[in-house]
């Protein structure tokens, strides 16, 4: 057990001596006397005598930074501690304690704030054509030399991009397809037009939501993985690592992945198709229209054109996504919360594009009338 006891000598001079055990465990029962000591004493010189501790860990340590940033902390003196308690206590200056180690940056004029965002940008920007262009080259370069690439490593990674996404593409791709089905349905039900539901959901499906939505969950999923993967490499030096060693960090750690997502991401986007298709069918059988009633329709709605125009999508998105991901992973900087920055930035970057890509397809399917 750590003890305190306090002798205030004829000179005003006040010694706190402590003994026992200065360790986590102890601590909590002795900080606010020692505090209350201190804050207490005469206003002579104050000596906090350590000549009595058997142990003295950081807990320990942090009571004397404590009890020498206090408002008396100019008058204490710590004496007598054991030497390697000593050094670590020297390490500290109780004083900068009293300032902040990180203010906050002042914000400049709002020209100055918008400027410095459209800098920001611009660089960005401009280091994602770079990427661009860097990951074109590694792709060649595989296509052309198809044994430097980790083929054991593609494998790995299209099964946590492709099987271990199925069920979360299944829940969500059959949840859309119920809630369209009933949205549209119940409007339609007026006019006695609930077979054209199923035009509807096939459509909608096959052109739009089945290769935007399987998008979104591999930027949710995969992208924020590739980047929380790279960003700690990143932070453990392990890139640097491969630079060193002669290895491109774009054609030893973006390629497989990309490949795996350009794999896997179509066949997500046909299962996303059907099970939408299922999704909007199970709604339907509760207005009256039976199932085998319901993919007549839609086979009768839509066309290969339809098909592909959906499905060409979703190799672009597949591309862009990874892309992104392994992008915000090399950019990872140092810091504790730069890999969850990192990961954050793949899957908001990554939706934002994707939306803008959806949009330029919409623009060239309309062109093309198509």
């Amino acid at each position: 057990m750590a003890q305190l006891a306090i002798d205030d000598r004829p000179d005003g001079q006040r010694i706190i001596a402590l003994t026992g055990r200065l360790d986590a465990t102890t601590l909590p029962a002795l900080w606010q006397p020692a505090r209350d000591a201190v804050a207490r004493a005469p206003a002579g010189p104050i000596v906090v005598d350590a000549a009595g501790i058997e142990y003295c860990d950081g807990a320990g340590v942090a009571l004397f930074v404590d009890l020498l940033r206090s408002p008396r902390g100019a008058s204490v003196e710590v004496r007598n501690l054991q030497p390697a308690s000593a050094v670590l206590l020297r390490q500290f200056d109780p004083q900068v304690f009293d300032h902040d180690l990180d203010p906050e940056l002042p914000r400049g004029r709002v020209l100055e704030e918008i400027g410095r965002a459209a800098a920001t940008t611009w660089r960005d920007v401009r280091t994602q054509v770079e990427f661009i262009g860097e990951t074109a080259a590694a792709m060649a370069y595989a296509a052309t030399h198809p044994r430097s690439v980790r083929w054991k490593e593609v494998w790995h990674i299209c099964e946590r991009v492709g099987v271990d996404a199925l069920p979360i593409v299944a829940l969500i791709s059959f949840l859309m397809g119920m809630i369209l089905a009933f949205q549209s349905a119940v409007p339609m039900k007026r006019f006695g037009a609930e077979i054209f539901v199923a035009d509807l959901i096939g459509l909608a499906m096959l052109r739009e939501l089945g290769p935007l939505l399987t998008a979104i969950l591999l930027a949710g999923r995969s992208g924020a993985a590739f980047a929380a993967e790279i960003g700690t490499m990143r932070v453990n030096q392990e890139v640097d690592a491969l630079t060193t060693m002669g290895l491109d960090p774009v054609r030893f750690l973006v390629t497989p992945r990309i490949i795996a997502a350009v794999l896997m991401t179509p066949l997500l986007t046909l299962f996303a198709d059907l099970v939408g298709m299922v999704g909007g069918a199970v709604t339907m059988t509760s207005f009256s229209i039976p199932f085998v009633t319901f993919l007549k329709e839609v086979d009768g709605a839509v066309n290969l054109d339809d098909f592909l125009a959906g499905f060409v999508k979703s190799f672009v998105f597949a591309v862009l996504v990874a892309g992104i991901g392994c992008l915000r992973g090399l950019q990872t900087r140092a810091g504790a919360s730069a890999v969850g920055e990192s990961a954050t930035r793949a899957v908001v970057s990554g939706i934002i594009l994707l939306v803008v890509i959806d949009g330029v397809f919409a623009l060239i399917y309309f062109l093309l009338d198509v």
